[in-house]
């Protein structure tokens, strides 16, 4: 069994600035650390759970396979504030068929993100004998 002490999804963007300045402050997560000089340093975010980091650069946005998904306390809220800030919404936020709110955004290089809200009355909110 690996015994696993932290984790991290690695981004490596086409523009790392612009990537820096959407992840940094339009979606306004915070700052763990940076590391390294110049414009490919790396910069790493708290994501929830685990971390987010942007670093290095690649020649071509990073395959439509690869999503992330982010758990929020409100997604109309969230809406509200990352509209504020410019950011496009692909999807606003809808009830899903399985009871999670989602809205769908994406970072400059097309990344998908999906903003979950978990309603007061879904079952991962449910724990028996707790």
């Amino acid at each position: 069994m690996v015994h696993v002490l932290s984790s991290r999804t690695l981004l490596r963007p086409t523009d790392p600035d612009r990537s820096r300045a959407f992840y940094g402050e339009q979606l306004g997560l915070a700052l763990h650390r940076e590391f390294g000089t110049g414009p490919e340093r790396g910069t790493v975010y708290f994501l929830g759970g685990g971390f987010l980091e942007v670093s290095g650069r690649a020649e071509a946005p990073v395959t439509p396979a690869l999503k992330l998904w982010l758990q929020v306390a409100d997604a109309a809220a969230a809406h509200d504030e990352l509209r504020g800030k410019g950011v496009e919404i692909a999807r606003e936020p809808v009830r899903e068929p399985w009871g999670l709110v989602e809205m769908w955004i994406a970072d400059p290089d097309g990344t998908q993100i999906v903003l979950v809200e978990v309603p007061a009355d879904h079952p991962l909110r449910y724990r028996p004998g707790i």
